[in-house]
């Protein structure tokens, strides 16, 4: 251990040349090995100032604090807790110690004017106070007067829920005995009155710890589960949003100091677990609302999967199956056709499918998956009974919601002895409804080939025998999504074709016709979308259907209403339509193998090359898709999973590879829509959106097309495409995106240089592909502008600028014309980068000469204004070399030329150089003999 004289000297030295964290570790050290309490009170004293410089206004009131103790009387200890308590809101504590600075030195004018402010203040903030208690207490006394006018009310709400989203105003609203004036607007049982509360509650608890807990033990979880479970969505929707708040401040969302009391006082596990029961025990309630269910389900889908794979932590998961797995397959088993089921939304058996999948997903290991396996299991074996067929349906309905989730899971159970048989038999039975939950489990257990071929030898026949006598359209409808999909299960591969030609598009016809059919009913119409999902990956009928344009906009009109369970097929046929699915690439050499040792090679359809796609394209366009997509994407829905979302990705991508599309893109608002998906969903679909909003932001106005300050919300995702696992076609797309809007404002190339751009943009500049290099070098030369970037050329130890300045000796023009431009901004911004880049090449001279003599003017402009930059450098020596040079002659050469209008610009400035040089005496002017 050190001396701490000599480490509080050093740190003292640190202090004074700037560098706050190397002084606060020299403190430290010197705390930890000081025995004198004189000396270690001047050392808190000395990092208290430190801790004022890092803006750590806790630590540096606490070390102030320390010096105190020891010499109540240290003016410097006392003015600098003064200053850490100010900005941490503690106004009267700040006002006693200046007080007391003010009292030892009586004559300081800092004191006084920081006492006068600092009283100021505090008047301020009490008549503010009083203010807001009584705005407080008013609204509470118009809200909850039944007499009163309905718009005065609306009016006192409106102001109650944005006055809770300020932080100070939410602490009022606590104080003044605000949660429970809440409860009682919530008594009053009007639908309006509840908005309000939950959504006041909501503004309070949002990231503040302290006050989420205290508001949860004061309403009661059981109180706000009850307010969750009525039949209303605005309330559930915003009762839900309140468990959020509260999860977030409750697991990191506040960011306050809280001092030693926080372990003791804020431990927030029991009440996460007992919020993570009462949720579970909702999901199988049947006092619960479909809208409550839904929010439930959708809150367990968001707070319960590990976010990041990464983290070891899946106990919540683990919890989750142990306590609440069998009450979500209740939920997937629902038979809203049999008497005495659970209140269900359109949604809720998909949402419940999801969370199933997303909890399967989180498990790390195989005993782990072997238990969610055998609690299924158990769950399914006690429901079938062949005595009685509403147990049995339950059962087969559980199982499709797997399929739909975890499809090993589902399709496990279906291998199980008698599961397949049982379904092919319902299909056979006499009530409706035992047909209609067979044939659905049947459709859901065709998605793998191998099950499809065993479903065609046996069930096709069933399937065909049911679609005709039935008179039932809702089982109608089924058996021919059944048979749609077993006809597409070779996929876009022509020659594995299951039905005989002709027999699919007759199949999508129906589907298309049942579309647009208004009269028939929503649910009925999206299994009519689900059917042209399985179709269209046949090609004659994805351009039937683009060809039926009211069969187009019937789907886009159901993509847009409230029935979010449309959404997968939606995608799923938009994919198809658009050929943007993933496809592997025919190596023809392994072509000829597989023919020549007759194993099955795949064919391409005639109409899924690259002119059909293109047509396909432009009339999805046409029919308004984008407007549908962008609507699809604000589902604020467990149902836009991320593979979904993958979907949409590859849908937009596919449809602005054209240029000349990307405006009706952007006008339809497919830039706003892509931001979303490019920041989440799975690493394919971020990168697909992120590349279609590379090739939108690189030729649209970026204040058009990604309007306010969405602009800023694109960059991130640009910057992702540069790494450099990804392709070179998105690396160029992308930096011709930045270089785009790094020419728009200094605020978005600050924000670039942020989002750690530089180096990647840098890389590409050494890059061999000339467009690639090109594009850097543009972006690179947008950027030179902002002061970071320029200070990163000045640095010495890297070549920067040396490749900048052998980039303007290129052959390829328009490198050379980006680098020039980025050089003569540095040496106006930087006149130090003149001497530098005189240094960083022996080749500067040679090429500066080339870059003069140019025959581009734009770039012979350029190479002048280095020229004269470097004339205007302060640097004699530099200036003296260049004009004894043969850059003399060759200013003289362009500045003596006559005016031009297409050269003029270079002109203009060869002429400012050769007055600069006269100016500085290194020239005489011409005269002639008298």
């Amino acid at each position: 251990m050190g001396d701490p004289i000599q480490l509080k000297d050093e740190g003292n030295k640190h202090f004074q040349a700037g560098d706050i964290d190397k002084a606060i570790e020299c403190y430290t050290s010197a705390i930890k090995a000081c025995k004198d309490k004189k000396v270690l009170a001047v050392i808190h004293r000395n990092r208290s100032a430190c801790y004022l410089k890092k803006e750590n206004y806790a630590n540096a009131a606490s070390d102030a604090s320390k010096a105190i103790d020891v010499d109540a009387a240290d003016i410097k200890a006392l003015y600098r807790r003064c200053q850490a308590l100010e900005k941490l809101g503690k106004l009267d504590m700040a006002f006693k110690d200046v007080q007391r600075c003010a009292t030892l030195e009586p004559k300081n004018k800092t004191f006084l004017e920081t006492l006068r402010r600092l009283g100021a203040d505090i008047q301020a903030k009490l008549k503010t106070t009083f203010s807001t208690d009584s705005r407080v207490q008013n609204m509470f006394e118009i809200l909850l007067d039944d007499e009163m006018e309905k718009d005065k009310r609306e009016k006192a709400a409106n102001n109650l829920i944005v006055l809770s989203r300020e932080d100070a105003g939410a602490e009022r609203i606590f104080q003044n005995n605000g949660v429970p004036l809440l409860l009682n607007m919530i008594e009053t049982g009007k639908p309006e009155m509840i908005l309000a509360a939950v959504r006041t509650l909501s503004g309070m608890c949002t990231g503040h710890k302290a006050r989420a807990m205290a508001i949860i033990h004061m309403v009661g979880i059981d109180k706000m589960c009850s307010i969750m479970a009525v039949d209303n969505e605005e309330i559930a929707l915003a009762t839900c949003n309140l468990f959020q708040c509260v999860n977030d401040s409750l697991t990191g969302g506040d960011h306050r100091e809280y001092g030693k009391e926080e372990a003791l006082v804020l431990d927030a596990s029991k009440d996460l677990k007992d919020i993570l029961l009462s949720l579970l025990e909702m999901v199988a309630s049947k006092k619960v609302s479909g809208h409550g269910r839904d929010q439930a389900l959708n809150l367990l889908s968001k707070n319960v999967p590990r976010k990041d794979k990464k983290e070891r932590d899946n106990s919540r998961t683990l919890f989750t199956i142990d306590h609440g797995l069998k009450k979500i397959l209740k939920v997937c088993g629902q038979v809203p056709e049999l008497p005495d089921q659970l209140p269900l939304t359109d949604n809720t058996q998909l949402i419940a499918s999801v969370l199933l999948n997303k909890l399967y997903d989180d498990l790390k290991c195989d005993p782990e998956r072997t238990n969610f396996r055998e609690i299924c299991d158990e769950y399914i074996k006690a429901k079938i009974d062949p005595n009685n067929m509403d147990k049995t349906i339950h059962a087969i309905n559980a199982i499709s919601g797997l399929l739909q989730g975890p499809f090993d899971v589902g399709n496990a159970l279906v291998g199980h002895q008698g599961i397949m048989e049982m379904m092919v038999a319902l299909c056979g039975s006499e009530r409706e409804v035992d047909q209609m939950v067979a044939v659905e489990a049947l459709i859901h257990a065709s998605s793998k080939m191998s099950r499809a071929s065993f479903i065609i030898t046996n069930g096709v026949s069933l399937l065909k025998d049911i679609y005709k006598k039935t008179k039932n359209e809702r089982i109608k409808i089924r058996a021919l999504v059944g048979l749609c999909k077993l006809g597409s299960a070779g996929g876009d591969d022509y020659s594995l074709r299951q039905f005989a030609e002709g027999s699919t598009e007759k199949l999508a016809k129906q589907c298309r016709k049942w579309l647009c059919n208004p009269q028939i009913d929503t649910k009925t119409r999206n299994w009519a979308i689900e059917g042209l999902a399985y179709l269209t990956n046949d090609a004659d009928v994805k351009d039937d259907f683009v060809e039926d344009e009211p069969a187009m906009k019937a789907m886009f009109e159901l993509a847009k209403s409230k029935d979010k369970t449309v959404l997968y097929s939606v995608a799923c046929t938009l994919v198809n339509c658009t050929n943007s699915y993933e496809k592997k690439e025919i190596i023809p050499e392994l072509v000829q193998l597989a023919k020549f040792s007759k194993q099955h090679v795949p064919e391409q359809h005639p109409k899924d090359k690259k002119d059909f796609i293109e047509r396909r394209v432009k009339r999805l366009l046409k029919a308004g898709v984008t407007s549908a997509l962008a609507v699809m994407v604000k589902a604020d829905n467990a149902i836009l999973t991320d593979q979904t979302k993958e979907l949409l990705s590859r849908v937009f991508l596919a449809l602005s590879e054209d240029p000349r599309d990307r405006g009706i893109i952007v006008a339809q608002g497919g830039g706003k829509a892509l931001i979303p998906l490019a920041l989440e969903g799975t690493e394919a679909g971020k990168v697909k959106a992120s590349h279609a909003l590379a090739k939108i932001a690189s030729i649209s106005n970026p204040e058009i097309a990604f309007p306010g300050e969405r602009v800023y919300e694109v960059v991130r995702p640009l910057v992702n495409l540069l790494q450099t696992d990804r392709d070179g076609m998105q690396n160029y797309e992308a930096l011709r995106s930045l270089t785009n809007l790094s020419g728009f404002s200094e605020k978005l190339r600050v924000k670039i240089v942020k989002e750690h751009a530089l180096p990647e943009i840098e890389n590409y500049m050494f890059e061999e592909h000339d467009q690639i290099r090109q594009a850097a070098t543009e972006c690179m030369c947008n950027l030179v502008s902002c002061k970071e970037v320029q200070e990163r050329y000045l640095e010495d130890g890297n070549d920067k600028l040396k490749l900048l300045v052998l980039l303007c000796g290129e052959e390829d023009e328009d490198i050379q014309r980006a680098a020039a431009g980025g050089l003569a901004m540095l040496t106006a911004a930087q006149k130090k980068l003149c001497t530098k880049m005189t240094k960083v090449t022996t080749q500067w001279l040679e090429i500066l000469q080339r870059l003069c003599l140019s025959t581009d003017p734009r770039i012979q402009h350029r190479g002048l204004v280095i020229v004269y930059n470097m004339l205007n450098s302060d640097d004699s020596e530099l200036v003296k070399k260049l004009i004894e040079s043969e850059m003399l002659e060759i200013l003289s050469v362009i500045g003596k030329a006559e005016d031009n209008p297409k050269r003029q610009d270079p002109i203009d400035v060869a002429r400012t150089c050769l007055v600069k040089a006269m100016d500085l005496g290194l020239i005489k002017p011409f005269s002639n003999p008298s």
